[in-house]
């Protein structure tokens, strides 16, 4: 097929006039796409130092921005694609229908996003916590939509789904600010029950970093048929959990050798099923 230089020539200037016509909207569109674009950032600025002000949780504050963001994002977008003419009620329509598809490939992804949002706005707890959820005992590092990331103490990363999250049982040592060490000592029979007590209560009282209100207590746990059990029950704040749990072990450990008072290795008790 050949084409004469007259068809071209007017092709050229019908494609040259419907440029010039359709100007206006391109111009204004990709106007209001650039200025759309910045004023989004701006809001989003804004918003966030708002939120940082009114000393909003740190969690909440960057969810409803992230959700802000989106939402503004959605709203320019189809602002852009009006002004360049194309029909936008087809178009809603048809991203209706693609989120209903992706709800439905996606109730997994959902649920946590649902769990992430009953996280964020009960609390059961925040980011530094010290929890224990779904087997794993870590600390809380960032709270996600759609999952929490957790750091356990030989600093391993776990991610737990929000959705199971939310839905099982969560242990926060953190939330009250201190906490209680429970400890067993198992002496022999022949030890001065009395003498050994007052040595834990004087080491408990001794040390710093133990509470004495709540009172720490020490108590005859159980006898047993090798030992009587002696319960050490001292609290400690947060912080200081760790250290009286393992000072507490080693003091009574060396005032009992002190005090010539043996302890007595655990002996898992026998049943006897004939009696």
């Amino acid at each position: 097929m050949i084409l004469s230089p007259d068809y071209v020539a007017s092709y050229a200037n019908s494609f040259v006039k419907a440029l010039i016509d359709y100007s206006p909207k391109l111009i204004s569109a990709f106007a209001i796409l650039f200025i759309g674009l910045y004023a989004i950032r701006l809001i989003n600025r804004i918003t966030r130092k708002i939120m940082v002000k009114r000393e909003l949780d740190p969690t909440l504050s960057k969810f409803l921005a992230d959700i802000l963001l989106w939402v503004l994002r959605i709203l320019l977008f189809v602002t852009f694609i009006s002004n360049l003419g194309i029909e936008t009620s087809s178009f809603v329509a048809i991203l209706g229908a693609m989120g209903l598809a992706v709800g439905l490939s996606l109730q997994g992804s959902l649920s946590n996003f649902a769990g992430g949002m009953l996280i964020i706005l009960f609390k059961p707890f925040k980011v530094g916590d010290l929890i224990e959820t779904q087997g794993v005992m870590a600390t809380v590092s960032e709270i996600q939509i759609f999952v929490t990331k957790l750091i356990t103490a030989n600093n391993e990363t776990v991610f737990v789904p929000n959705g199971a999250l939310s839905n099982g049982t969560i242990t926060n040592f953190s939330m009250q600010g201190y906490r209680r060490a429970d400890l067993t000592f198992s002496i022999s029979y022949d030890t001065d029950i009395k003498k050994a007590k007052e040595l834990i209560e004087a080491i408990l009282v001794n040390n710093p970093k133990v509470l004495q209100t709540p009172k720490p207590e020490v108590f005859v746990k159980n006898l047993t048929d090798s030992s009587i059990q002696l319960a050490v029950r001292p609290w400690a704040k947060n912080a200081d959990f760790g250290v009286v749990f393992t000072e507490t072990l080693e003091n009574c450990k060396t005032a009992f050798d002190i005090a010539g008072i043996a302890i007595q290795p655990f002996v898992k008790e026998q049943s006897n099923s004939n009696i």
